[in-house]
């Protein structure tokens, strides 16, 4: 499996890409929004969002975390490098990841169920970012800390 690292790498950044993207442009665009339009306006936008992001972002997340699955297995040979300082930042990136995929879960089941109102919203989406952004660092800082 270690010769597609290269192919699961890259199918791992581009769905990260497309999620923290997803992500950032609900919390920095859209919010910025309701002053403009009022809420009418932007509980519509908003439903139209989450119809769009429910048919296409179960299956990038899936794949995001198939392929992690995959890096992690690869990089950490199993479970060999929990022990190290690389496996304790990667441990902290994953828990992270699963933090993620709970807020992400919670926000599915309730906007399927009609529970998904502007706050809510909003708060899920802000809490996933700061957990997204903190997850890029570790990406990032995990081979040098």
């Amino acid at each position: 499996m270690a010769a597609w690292y290269p192919w699961i790498v890259l199918l791992h950044l581009a769905c990260a890409i497309v999620f923290v993207g997803a992500v950032a442009f609900e919390v920095l665009v859209l919010e910025g929004l309701h002053a403009r339009l009022g809420p009418d306006a932007m509980e519509r936008i908003e439903q139209a969002v989450m119809e769009r992001a429910r048919r296409f972002m179960p299956f990038v997340v899936a794949l995001l975390f198939l392929s992690g699955f995959a890096l992690f297995d690869i990089r950490c040979d199993g479970v060999s490098c929990v022990g190290s300082r690389f496996g304790f930042w990667l441990l902290l990136k994953v828990a992270l990841a699963f933090g993620v995929l709970g807020v992400f879960a919670s926000a599915i089941l309730a906007g399927a169920r009609g529970r998904m109102n502007p706050c809510r919203f909003r708060t899920t989406h802000r809490i996933i970012l700061a957990m997204m952004i903190g997850i890029v660092f570790l990406a990032k800082a995990m081979f040098v800390l």
